[in-house]
């Protein structure tokens, strides 16, 4: 049996920590949930997805009677997408060493950027109908900005307990600028915030000024992104103004370094290269400069 969900968001938006929620209220809730990464490369396709060994299972085996997350599906190879159609349309796999046919009972939950239209990116549009059976939107921190201060409380007594770190409470001036703030990096960009400044502070309350340091200088978006009319825009020429800009800006201030730019922003680095791309931005030239 193979149940299949489809989660859309940013990177950063919560999309894996929401599919290991909904597992953990299903029947498969003790059962094993396994997590791969999408960029599998062609040469280790069937190894990492059906090892077709009874001695070294592969990741669906693994997951057997339990879940398995395909993060950063649009990452997945050519190879990886066949392999995957395969078993979704027949259920099943033969394993090489003693030619055993083998039957899956498997969830598969899978993530992608929210942007992702898989059909346009060179994605197999018969395996995307397979996995967008049911389609979950994770919604990016800044729609619901009122909540910040609830996450930042949860996040610090979480790493408090967690990590052991010191108890630190925000003050309300700061509270109120992290709620304004437009997160870009999603939840992640404020659990890793709210870890260093329990690291880095020594009172008890955390103020304005440590949040502005923290912030730094990125939080000023270039001053044409703020002059733009967005809208009076179509909603998809105001998306590229403002990521154009945006990933023009994050991209100086990683002195054109490509790799520092995909952990900055959280994105895989080859759905990075595709976005530089699609949207005209000259990565090597700012490399060059710097």
């Amino acid at each position: 049996m193979i149940n299949i969900r489809f989660f859309f968001g940013e990177p950063g938006s919560g999309r894996r920590a929401l599919a290991r929620y909904l597992a953990s209220l299903s029947s498969r809730a003790t059962e094993p949930f396994i997590v791969t990464m999408g960029s599998l490369s062609d040469d280790v396709t069937d190894n990492c997805l059906f090892s077709g060994s009874t001695k070294d299972p592969g990741l669906f085996e693994q997951a057997h009677n339990g879940v398995l997350f395909i993060n950063e599906l649009q990452d997945l190879s050519g190879a990886a997408q066949k392999t995957l159609l395969g078993f979704l349309e027949q259920g099943k796999y033969r394993l090489a060493d003693n030619n055993e046919e083998r039957t899956m009972n498997v969830r598969i939950l899978s993530s992608a950027p929210s942007d992702f239209e898989g059909s346009t990116n060179g994605f197999r549009r018969d395996l995307m109908s397979h996995l967008s059976a049911v389609v979950i939107r994770v919604p990016p921190l800044r729609s619901y900005s009122e909540d910040v201060p609830d996450l930042l409380r949860y996040h610090v007594d979480l790493l408090v307990d967690s990590e052991n770190l010191p108890f630190r409470r925000f003050s309300v001036a700061a509270q109120n600028r992290l709620r304004n703030y437009p997160w870009p990096g999603n939840i992640r960009e404020l659990k890793n915030m709210v870890s260093r400044l329990l690291i880095l502070g020594k009172e008890e309350e955390i103020s304005l000024e440590e949040v502005e340091l923290q912030l730094g200088p990125e939080r000023q978006l270039d001053e044409s992104v703020i002059q733009q009319d967005f809208l009076s825009m179509p909603l998809r020429e105001a998306r590229e103004h403002f990521e154009r800009a945006y990933l023009k800006q994050q991209l100086t201030l990683c002195n054109g370094k490509v790799g520092q730019l995909a952990k900055r922003v959280g994105m895989e680095r080859t759905h990075l290269y595709r976005k530089l791309r699609s949207l005209g931005v000259d990565f090597r030239q700012a490399s060059s400069e710097n």
